[in-house]
């Protein structure tokens, strides 16, 4: 029996309503599903938009789509330039453990030294010890000694007015 060979593919328009069902099937997954409130205008905009954001990959064989990467571009300032930040990953559940999430990963990583990039990341939940164990196959280490830190909805919000207020103060004064 011939064997079929996986292909990393950059993601087109018309793959946002898969990269949507991903995206879903990943955060039913990490039980997060009522977080998700992406639409597929929204990620047409984020990834395709006249100011695109972040990029995408599909994992696929025959085809027909396994899984995808979702990553951007973040920046070290110690090293000056840019790095890679994978933002999501996901392989379907029957394809999981036959290379496909290690695939996206070698792509990611020549994506990063082909674009100059000091370095790639991503987060990882602490439960998820599959994830876990593939990353520290790939000779990845985790950032301990860091803490991630989140700011969203009111709390982003009530910031973003001080910071507006003091701006449009600044302006009144000056």
């Amino acid at each position: 029996m011939p064997s079929v060979e996986l292909t990393i593919r950059q993601a087109e328009a018309n793959d946002v309503p898969q990269i949507l069902q991903f995206i879903k099937e990943l955060a039913d997954y990490e039980k997060l599903s009522p977080q998700v409130t992406a639409t597929e205008q929204a990620l047409r905009n984020s990834l395709f938009g006249a100011q695109k954001s972040a990029e995408a990959v599909i994992a696929e064989q025959n085809k027909t789509p396994l899984g995808f990467a979702l990553f951007f571009h973040n920046f070290s300032t110690f090293e000056g330039r840019p790095g890679l930040y994978l933002e999501d990953i996901y392989v379907q559940p029957e394809s999981r453990g036959k290379g496909v999430g290690t695939a996206l990963m070698k792509h990611l990583a020549a994506t990063a030294l082909e674009r100059n990039c000091a370095r790639m990341e991503w987060s990882v939940l602490n439960w998820n010890e599959n994830a876990i164990r593939l990353y520290k196959t790939l000779g990845s280490a985790p950032m301990n000694e860091w803490r991630v830190y989140r700011l969203t909805g009111e709390p982003l919000a009530k910031l973003a007015q001080k910071n507006i207020g003091k701006n449009r103060l600044r302006k009144n004064l000056g």
